[in-house]
């Protein structure tokens, strides 16, 4: 069988997406988000963290299109971009889970 290669810019995306999934804190939003659409409010109040902390956090995500936003007046709400990181993040949720 031959190897296909991969064009270095899908490999520099994917390398992003996996770098930013080695953040404890983007994990723990990803995972509230996964559960349900937040505020920036109520990301931090359940996170028990700065609301500061999280809007930092929530910038880099939506860079990267794992979040976007939805405007509601003048609030501002976060859920995952697609299901295909978040099925990543649960598979290995259930991974580690099933090694320990």
């Amino acid at each position: 069988m031959q190897y296909n290669t991969m064009d270095e810019r899908l490999i520099e995306d994917v390398s992003q997406i996996f770098k930013a999934l080695s953040d404890p804190t983007r994990i723990k939003i990803l995972h509230l988000l996964f559960q349900k659409e937040c505020s920036v409010n109520e990301i931090a109040e359940q996170l028990n963290m700065k609301q500061s902390t999280i809007s930092h956090q929530l910038k880099y995500l939506k860079q990267l299109h794992l979040v976007k936003k939805r405007r509601d007046k003048t609030m501002a709400y976060y859920s995952p971009d697609d299901y295909h990181v978040m099925n990543l993040l649960e598979q290995t949720i259930e991974h580690s889970k099933h090694t320990n």
